[in-house]
């Protein structure tokens, strides 16, 4: 029997070759899609669920509350673990952690040969036999026990372990030496396996965390002692003890906060310890991972929306196109019920001949979703690959994800099907008695609902297009174009050599062709990062204290980035902070309206000597925050470079980028050379909305194409249902574009009744999006009005297809159709 239902499926997809492609590309479509999205989501969903007693495990933050301002950091003072271990009961275990800074170099002391040395070498830590209890690792040298009980012991994976030393046994390489920046000499301990599951434990190099406490500078570099110090570096993971309630715990840390943080006497500066799940951390923006990946929920969510729009969009075109050639199989279904033929058996039938359809479209899904996983390759993790021999659980959600599909779509086709009578089937009375209207109407809401969808994502794009365009041309206040920014060494002292080194190469870089003009400041303008103070104003009768941006530079920062002055003079010359130049911001807090009545005032006893227009510090995300600009050279440490523009110069950049790379290595041979154009840091603050905009476009695109693509189905459909209708009006005068006319009105229609009920659910949510941006784009009406517009025009365009080939045939042939 099983044969039979597979023989006839076979046979109604090759007679009606038409409607079966359109059925087999929109479902092709929508479950590859689904497949790559479900190994998107699927990689995210399974970080780190190897660790035991997850449940419990729980990572201790900071959130800050600095005059007002929030401030979210995922690190702990460093003593808080010492502290905690002593008088805070109900922690079973503490995973504490501190981040090697600076990406340091790292010499191998190889046998019988020179020093191996690697710079900025990455994904070290200190950390104690604790993190080894965490993180399962397999140890191929050593013991967990025991080796990272001394400090100036070091635990390496064995893909680090192998480039260090390379060719000999795991175990001839304990007891070799690591030299850390040339201060810190470790022995290694032991050697562990690479972990091969997902995780946010990137970290290939332990050193025993007893060696920041046996060495002076260390204890000064990480401020081992200090509770007023709060780095995201310095990170700590505990595991509750059974039935303890992490407010609890909460609670126990912030006594020890206030009994041991004498540094804080602020009233405006508030710190509050709070217990983050373990499971939250790969997610939560508010807090950095200590991995290289943060995931997003709410992205992962919409990519989760789109695969099922796309099914769903497929599975009603199948809905559709089944039951409007439902008339053409009501003989063969009388036939069969004649013969013996049970509804259940005439719905399994159906509902094989929709899963054979659904194969087909798995089989090529799975062909294309290499090529859709480089469409999407801006939501692709790094670690994650297709790979069907070493992802069985692909073939499984694929399988399951065809039946779902085949059930789905094929059920209400197959269940009309199977309730025609025979006797009436037989008698040609199906149409008017088996509500053949009725299914139209069904038809007209389904065809509705696909547009509706494909409406709202190219509404939605053209907003996101809008706001993206908006934040990436919008005058931030200062000049962004041609200009590049370049680090320098940050391991002098303050006005030490490397302070001459520096400031010699800034005057060598000015004498080069093709620079307009060089800086000397710590950051540009708008930055991901910022510096800020409490800084304080006495007016004589009170004392205002704000939280304040600063940023330090020559004389020539602002000349450079085009700020504005709109009272007062530029600073002068100094390598500490001797003057300020404020934004109108900070000149409001004040109390200050008309700038001039500012000038020479003192903030923090230091005189205000000009008054600087607003500019955006960071994205558009966050509104102007209060700031103050002085000329310290002694902190700072990034070229600014205002490269010639004009005719021909854009082409003279490679060759002047060349020569200030040689002038940067004659001052830093040892050092690599890297540089940023800052628009291009400034076009990355937006990276996420860029991607949200990349999704929305290929979402709405697919969504279009199949929503066409089932049109053009219903108008084939209608039109060879209409053949005879269509001959008559030719022979009595009708002209083809009044015959298009007819044809194509019902299905306008239902495009614009469809494009009307998606405007207020687009607006709705993209005003929500939206709020995200402290600087929105108006939601204009003419981004709803070229949207319906777009869609009627691809809509005519794909109904004309069918309708001009119908009303141009040969009247006589259209009357002699039986």
């Amino acid at each position: 029997m099983l044969k039979t239902y597979f023989t006839i499926a076979y046979r109604n997809f090759f007679r009606n070759k038409i409607f079966s492609f359109i059925n087999v590309v929109g479902l092709a479509i929508g479950i590859s899609a689904s497949i790559v999205i479900f190994l998107i989501v699927h990689y995210d969903f399974t970080f780190d669920k190897f660790e035991k007693d997850r449940g419990q495990l729980y990572r201790v933050v900071t959130d800050m509350n600095f005059f007002g301002s929030p401030i979210h950091n995922p690190g702990v003072p460093f003593p808080l673990r010492d502290a905690a271990s002593k008088e805070v009961a109900g922690i079973e275990d503490f995973i504490s952690f501190r981040k090697f800074n600076n990406d340091p170099k790292v010499a191998a002391a190889r046998k019988n040969e020179k020093p191996f040395t690697v710079r900025h070498q990455k994904d070290i830590i200190f950390t104690s036999e604790s993190y080894f209890k965490l993180v399962p690792y397999q140890w191929l040298a050593g013991s967990m026990h025991s080796v990272l009980s001394e400090p100036y012991n070091v635990v390496l994976t064995a893909g680090r372990a192998k480039a260090y030393f390379p060719g000999i046994p795991f175990q001839e390489m304990i007891g070799r030496q690591l030299t850390y920046d040339d201060s810190i000499v470790a022995t290694v301990s032991g050697i562990v396996s690479d972990l091969s599951q997902n995780t946010d434990f990137i970290f290939k190099e332990f050193l025993s965390q007893s060696t920041i406490l046996s060495s002076a500078g260390l204890k000064n570099k990480y401020r081992s002692d200090s509770w007023g110090s709060v780095n995201g570096g310095s990170q700590l993971l505990i595991r509750l003890s059974d039935h303890v309630s992490p407010k609890t715990i909460e609670s126990g840390l912030q006594l020890l906060e206030k009994k041991y943080d004498k540094e804080n006497t602020n009233p405006n500066s508030i710190r509050h310890y709070r217990l983050q799940p373990f499971d939250d951390i790969h997610f939560n923006p508010l807090y950095a991972t200590f991995g290289d990946h943060l995931a997003s929920k709410p992205v992962l969510y919409g990519l989760s929306a789109v695969g099922i729009f796309l099914l769903i969009l497929a599975c009603i075109n199948f809905i559709n196109l089944t039951t409007a050639q439902s008339i053409h199989r009501a003989k063969e279904i009388g036939v069969r019920k004649t013969l013996g033929s049970s509804g259940r058996q005439l719905i399994f039938q159906f509902l094989t001949e929709t899963f054979f359809i659904s194969f087909i479209s798995l089989i090529i899904s799975i062909a294309i979703t290499p090529l859709l996983l480089k469409i999407f390759s801006d939501f692709i993790p790094l670690g994650l690959h297709f790979d069907l021999l070493h992802q069985p659980y692909i073939i499984a959600f694929g399988l399951l994800l065809t039946v779902v599909v085949a059930i789905l779509a094929g059920f209400y086709p197959a269940w009309v099907l199977s309730g025609y009578k025979a006797v009436q089937v037989l008698k040609n009375q199906t149409y008017t008695v088996t509500g053949g209207s009725r299914k139209a109407v069904l038809r007209k809401g389904l065809t509705i609902s696909q547009f509706m969808i494909a409406q709202i994502f190219t509404m939605a794009t053209l907003i996101a297009v809008k706001q993206i365009h908006f934040v990436m041309n919008r005058d931030m206040g200062f000049k962004k174009d041609a200009i590049v920014n370049i680090e320098t060494p940050f391991l002098w002292k303050r006005n030490g050599p490397q302070d001459t080194k520096r400031i010699s190469l800034l005057e060598k870089i000015k004498s080069l062709p093709g620079i307009q003009m060089a800086s000397l400041g710590n950051d540009p303008p708008a930055a991901n990062g910022w510096s800020s103070s409490s800084m304080k104003y006495k007016d004589g009768k009170k004392e205002l204290e704000t939280d304040v941006r600063q940023k330090y530079g020559d004389t020539n920062y602002l000349k450079l980035y085009h700020i504005k002055l709109l009272a007062g003079r530029n600073v002068r010359a100094s390598d500490t902070a001797n003057e300020w130049v404020i934004n109108e911001t900070y000149m409001h807090i004040l109390g200050f309206q008309d700038p001039e009545k500012i000038l020479n005032r003192q903030i923090d006893d230091i005189p205000v000597v000009g008054v600087m227009a607003d500019f955006n510090q960071e994205s558009l995300h966050s509104p102007v925050k209060p700031m103050a600009f002085s000329s310290e050279t002694g902190n700072s440490w990034i070229l600014h470079i205002a490269l010639k523009t004009g005719e021909n110069q854009a082409g003279n950049w490679k060759t002047t980028l060349a020569s200030i790379e040689k002038s940067y290595k004659e001052f830093f041979p040892e050092e690599d050379f890297s540089y940023k154009f800052l628009d291009e840091s400034i076009a990355s603050f937006y990276t996420s909305e860029q991607n949200v905009s990349s999704l929305l476009k290929w979402a709405a695109g697919l969504a279009v194409f199949i929503s066409c693509m089932g049109l053009l189905g219903l108008v084939v459909y209608t039109t060879n249902q209409r053949t005879k209708e269509i001959g008559v009006r030719k022979i009595l005068g009708a002209s083809i574009a009044n015959i298009v006319s007819i044809l194509s009105r019902d299905f306008v229609w239902l495009v614009l009744i469809a494009s009307l009920i998606a405007i207020p659910l687009t607006w709705w949510g993209m005003h929500k999006w939206l709020e995200n941006f402290a600087y929105q784009t108006p939601v204009s009406w003419w981004v709803f009005a070229l949207s319906i517009l777009l869609m009627l025009v691809i809509a005519l365009l794909t109904l004309s297809i069918q309708t001009i080939r119908a009303a141009s045939a040969n009247p006589i042939k259209s009357l002699r159709t039986e």
